[in-house]
């Protein structure tokens, strides 16, 4: 198999599987709502061949190699009903996490103050 015809074999192998029906499923239709998932996708792939011996034409020489690799994070879903489409995120966990910290801090800060007077 050449080079190229690698390539084109993990592109299309992964462009098949990477998605976000694969990851999450198809969209829920309940009580007048479409719920569709909606994910960042995130997807490369490499390869690499090679022919004959370098430096010496009695030696004989191959190669080959490949690798793919796929990343799906999820990011909200759409809400299709009767009163309208809306975006509806889901919260990233760091920046929860973040907020959570920040807030305890001004919380100590605060109490630390108040027993100073």
């Amino acid at each position: 198999m050449s080079s190229v015809a690698l390539l084109q074999s993990l592109k299309e192998n992964i462009l098949g599987q990477a998605g976000v029906k694969t990851i999450y499923g198809d969209p829920i239709t309940a009580q007048g709502h479409t719920v569709i998932p909606v994910a960042k996708v995130a997807y490369g792939y490499g390869a690499g061949a090679g022919t004959g011996g370098v430096g010496n034409s009695s030696a004989q020489g191959e190669g080959g190699g490949g690798g793919c690799g796929v990343r799906a994070i999820p990011v909200g879903v759409i809400d299709v009903s009767d009163h309208g489409t809306t975006f509806v995120p889901i919260t990233s966990r760091n920046k929860l996490a973040t907020v959570a910290a920040a807030g305890i801090a001004l919380g100590i800060v605060l109490g630390w103050r108040r027993r100073r007077k």
